[in-house]
């Protein structure tokens, strides 16, 4: 294949993933709301990833804290994952951050484009025993994969190239932030505080 037609096949492919259908436009809204219910109840987002994930969960979780003025943390500090990988093991350095971090209610939010990394596995496990209100996953690769088993919203990306998976992953979280924000053209230092409840969660 030549590069020209390489690059007219990527971006044709990559395309065609973004077009977005009903179960999908309905889990967006469905986490916008999570999201929306857990500011109310004056609660927190905690997301995470690995590798270029981890960048993704800095990027939304900044986006999400500024913009759409919901309280979002990572955990991407080089010391805080050291210290945890080295005292407790790789494969448990979120879960000891969700212990350490997460109260009852927070929603947890997860990227994965595998779904077998075990330190997200372990992640939920840790969620649950502190009653977290969600656990959103988002992966790609083998639709079956562990982590999309155990979220109670699961994203999943009908790919096994990791660039499509993670972008897609990124396009859809900042679609997330938008949408909670009810407008994609806004100024940077704008404060949008005008957020609320959709009448499905009204008390």
């Amino acid at each position: 294949m030549s590069d020209h037609e390489f690059i007219k096949t990527y971006i044709k492919d990559f395309s065609n993933l973004l077009i977005p259908n009903d179960i999908l436009i309905n889990e967006l809204i469905e986490i916008r709301d999570v999201m929306l219910k857990a500011k109310n109840n004056n609660k927190k987002i905690i997301i995470f990833g690995n590798g270029g994930s981890a960048a993704i969960a800095s990027h939304v979780s900044v986006d999400m804290t500024k913009n759409a003025k919901l309280r979002c943390l990572n955990f991407n500090e080089a010391g805080l994952i050291t210290c945890f990988s080295n005292d407790y093991g790789f494969e448990h350095w979120i879960q000891k951050a969700v212990d350490f971090y997460g109260d009852e209610g927070d929603v947890l939010i997860l990227i994965s484009s595998s779904g077998k990394s075990e330190n997200m596995i372990n992640a939920v496990k840790a969620a649950r025993s502190r009653s977290f209100s969600s656990v959103i996953t988002l992966t790609g690769f083998d639709k079956n994969n562990p982590l999309t088993k155990l979220g109670n919203i699961n994203l999943w990306v009908d790919s096994n190239a990791y660039n499509f998976v993670e972008n897609i992953h990124q396009i859809w979280l900042l679609t997330i932030v938008d949408l909670l924000i009810g407008k994609r053209e806004y100024s940077a230092s704008v404060s949008y505080t005008h957020l609320t409840l959709p009448t499905i969660y009204s008390v």
